[in-house]
């Protein structure tokens, strides 16, 4: 009977647990991991986000940058972390739904050592050029590629980056030989694109907007299906002659596997009502980030598309890292 008793106390107590945690949470500051280095779409978002679910929460949420190994660094020690909420990885579909196929192996399953906790937004890309660069249009890039080939240099933030799968993608259908060079990291290969060194690079909104608007690079075309509000003169890729390119990838967090699921429900309902405020929504507007609020359901469906979907484009370009 005392067994019995006792068991039964357990069971209570570990229904009960989650529900309570999620109440009382956070009580302490929460770390917000970025895999990449700052001033790229990933470390604007986490930091705008960040600081509203603070206000709200009365604690700080600390960004910490991780970068390394294409993202991995990060990702991995979030995925090692403590599954109580306090530590989330601020991921986007480039590292999570990309670096699977990518690498030979990893230090961690991107899809089963992970709970999607809530979207924050989509972020479209934007073809940029050094200023001086002949090219005004995309059909102007495209001829001046096919006529100088290996000589239009595009930078990514490494090797299998989103940035590198978007330049081999118009190699693929365009005939060009746009040349890849890698960085470590979004920032070096734009700062390089606005100095000359390289010709052009396909920049997240967010990481370029301000850029676009001093005139230090010149914006072809962006890759949602839709023209950004923020640049509405800048066309899509589609309406450029580029089809297949209507791209905007989801930005999110994360958590490790084992989060309770009251707390991560009580996060994604806490972002969903931060991605109404209306000071969020003008620094969103203002990067050409559109506020994207799903269920964690919904954002693991989409995940796992975007694995299956991208280790497709994987494959037929020929991207492989180690």
């Amino acid at each position: 009977m005392f067994l019995q008793r006792f068991a039964a106390v357990l069971l209570l107590a570990a229904c009960t647990a989650g529900p309570a945690a999620a109440q009382s949470f956070p009580a302490r500051p929460v770390k917000l991991v970025v895999p990449q280095t700052p001033g790229g779409a990933s470390d604007a978002l986490a930091r705008i986000v960040g600081q509203k679910l603070s206000e709200r929460w009365g604690q700080p949420v600390v960004v910490e940058n991780k970068p390394g190994a294409g993202g991995n660094v990060g990702t991995d020690f979030v995925a090692k972390s403590p599954a109580d909420g306090y530590t989330l990885l601020m991921s986007y579909v480039g590292t999570q739904a990309i670096n699977g196929s990518l690498y030979k192996s990893l230090p961690y399953d991107p899809y089963k050592d992970f709970v999607t906790v809530a979207t924050v937004a989509t972020v479209p890309f934007a073809m940029v050029v050094h200023q001086n660069f002949p090219p005004k249009t995309v059909a102007e890039l495209v001829a001046y590629a096919r006529a100088h080939p290996g000589q239009v240099n595009f930078g990514s933030a490494g090797n299998g980056s989103l940035n590198q799968l978007l330049g081999e993608m118009v190699n693929m259908s365009q005939g060009t030989k746009l040349v890849h060079v890698p960085y470590k990291g979004a920032a070096g290969a734009l700062t390089d694109t606005i100095a000359g060194q390289i010709q052009m690079t396909f920049a997240s909104l967010p990481s370029v907007a301000g850029h676009i608007r001093g005139e230090k690079v010149r914006a072809l075309a962006v890759t949602g299906a839709h023209r950004s509000a923020a640049f509405p003169n800048v066309p899509t890729l589609g309406e450029a002659g580029l089809q297949g390119f209507e791209l905007s990838p989801w930005f999110g967090l994360l958590a490790p596997a084992g989060t309770p699921e009251a707390v991560v429900r009580k996060i994604n309902a806490d972002v969903a009502e931060v991605l109404r405020d209306r000071d969020l929504l003008d620094k969103f507007a203002a990067n050409g980030a559109d506020p994207f609020a799903t269920s964690p359901e919904q954002f693991g469906m989409m995940l796992a598309a975007d694995i299956q979907r991208w280790s497709q484009v994987v494959r037929t370009s020929g991207a492989r890292i180690d």
